[in-house]
């Protein structure tokens, strides 16, 4: 769930590895302009009011039993958004980035 205040900057860890991050940014995203780095660890995201510039790296895969979670840490940086651009944003990724379950 999105909180109702979005900062301009944090980090959170993502179940996910970089390719399943960089395969969900268009649907999370899609009404902006994605440019991804050439290493393919930051992705700079173009939104007509501003933009979302968001950068990870692995962390070790966390281990539940036979079962192995990749994860990432990954870092959102907001310029040039309010807080309610901020909000709409960041729950629209939320939104696009989470996995079926249940």
């Amino acid at each position: 769930m999105t909180p109702d205040f979005v900062p301009e900057q944090f980090e959170r860890v993502m179940g996910c590895t970089a390719a399943d991050l960089l395969s969900w940014l268009p649907g999370a995203l899609p009404a902006a302009s994605l440019i991804v780095d050439a290493d393919g660890s930051t992705c700079t995201a173009k939104l007509i009011e501003g933009s979302l510039q968001i950068s990870w790296f692995p962390l070790p895969a966390t281990r539940l039993g036979r079962l192995m979670i990749p994860r990432l840490k990954v870092r959102f940086e907001y310029a040039e958004l309010s807080r309610e651009q901020r909000h709409a944003v960041q729950k629209r990724f939320d939104l696009g980035t989470q996995r079926g379950g249940g």
